[in-house]
């Protein structure tokens, strides 16, 4: 598969009154537009599901939308994936347990809208590295067909374990917290410093991260999350060849340092 850079939504969807939303909807439209249309939600991120559902409603078969059931009994998992199915026109295309919550319940509830032909692909995640042991054991176990994890140059755990077993598994792989939740992009390199990644379509620090998590084979979608037009263009261009080799994957690792 070839990887993609894609749109989060955390935070930056979770829209409240008529002005925001509408520049929320901008944000997803440019997205889309760039070809960032894989989207991730959650019912954790308030606003986030029905803004980014009325934002797609007329472009739904332009977008990949990831969601999550976060929710520690059987009868809220069903009730969140109610609501997501209305938002997305009956169907979300990979449905991930949120940070492992009601684990058992919520993947019995995930499989089944699958095998209704309602959700495409079933995913975990986990935003604590310490969770990764979980989430390989339930890689092991052929239930998901994709984690979603932190990885920057700064959160490098997942390399022990979780990427080799997605490459044994085939299981996809989709990168959270590409920035560092925002510390990597506090004091960006200098453009004399990101010089030598020119030849690879970097101009900006962000392109830069980005592309160093997706030049890794292992990994399918990096989802950054913006508020900001004109982001997601920028952004969606490091999800195009040429990728970074062992040497610009190490010289953004110690750029990232000096951050």
């Amino acid at each position: 598969m070839v990887p993609v850079v894609g749109m989060g939504t955390w935070q930056t969807l979770d829209a409240r009154g008529p002005d925001a939303e509408a520049r929320a909807h901008e944000v997803v439209r440019e997205s889309v537009d760039a070809g960032a249309s894989f989207i991730d939600s959650s019912p954790m991120y308030g606003e986030a599901e029905r803004v980014l559902g009325d934002a797609i409603r007329d472009r739904r078969d332009d977008v990949q939308v990831a969601t999550k059931v976060w929710a520690p009994t059987a009868e809220e998992g069903r009730r969140q994936a109610e609501r997501a199915l209305a938002y997305y026109g009956g169907r979300v295309e990979l449905y991930q347990v949120h940070n492992l919550v009601g684990l058992e319940d919520q993947l019995r509830l995930l499989e089944g809208l699958r095998n209704d032909g309602k959700v495409v692909a079933v995913g975990a995640t986990h935003y604590a590295e310490g969770a990764q042991d979980d989430l390989a054991d339930l890689m092991r176990s052929g239930r998901v067909d994709a984690v979603q994890v932190p990885y920057n140059p700064r959160q490098r755990r997942v390399e022990r374990t979780i990427l080799p077993l997605a490459e044994e598994l085939g299981v996809g792989v989709v990168l959270m917290r590409p920035f560092g939740e925002g510390a990597l992009m506090r004091r960006p390199p200098s453009p004399s410093e990101l010089a030598p990644l020119e030849p690879f379509g970097v101009r900006t620090w962000a392109q830069a991260l980005l592309k160093w998590g997706l030049s890794d084979p292992r990994c399918t979608v990096s989802i950054p999350a913006t508020s900001r037009p004109g982001r997601p263009t920028e952004n969606a261009a490091a999800g195009d060849p040429p990728w970074f080799g062992p040497e610009e994957r190490d010289l953004v690792a110690r750029l990232a340092s000096a951050t």
